[in-house]
């Protein structure tokens, strides 16, 4: 036995959160997305030949990797819808409508020369039509898992 009071739940202080756990708190569809993207990674992996990840750390590393690069291309392809809905022109609708073809088709090759640079001959996700169907693939069961979970793709 002590002699000092029991602390009130409230007037605890709480640790400072690390920069990661912080994200995580605040953004959890992001993480639900991760552990998604996991998932259909080792699935491709087990049932597509083409598509290979020596380890299961890679395979998390990698599904890391491909949140934040189809994040940001989801965020292009954005900015080039509003510019083609926007269009008032028809060379700006063509322009705009050819700028979303080369996101689109871009995307593959730039997800495949990221995962080649970062993590080498230890990953490979196929060539462009494997690594396509598999981007459709995790941004499908992203949409389906935020759909069960919070009613929409969009948590809100």
């Amino acid at each position: 036995m002590t002699d000092r009071p029991e602390p009130d739940a409230e007037s605890e202080t709480r640790p400072p959160r690390g920069r990661l756990r912080a994200w995580a708190v605040a953004r959890p569809a992001d993480v639900i997305d991760v552990f998604v993207y996991v998932i259909v990674l080792n699935l491709a992996v087990q049932y597509l030949p083409a598509v290979i990840s020596e380890t299961f750390t890679l395979s998390l590393l990698t599904a890391a990797l491909l949140k934040v690069t189809l994040e940001v291309v989801l965020l292009l392809k954005a900015a080039v819808l509003a510019r083609l809905r926007g269009a008032a022109t028809r060379w700006a609708k063509t322009t705009a409508a050819l700028m979303l073809w080369v996101v689109a088709a871009g995307s593959k090759l730039v997800v495949l020369w990221l995962v080649d640079i970062v993590f080498g001959g230890a990953v490979s996700l196929g060539g462009f039509i494997p690594v396509t169907l598999l981007v459709i693939a995790l941004l499908v069961s992203r949409a389906a898992v935020r759909r069960l979970l919070y009613g929409t793709t969009v948590p809100g």
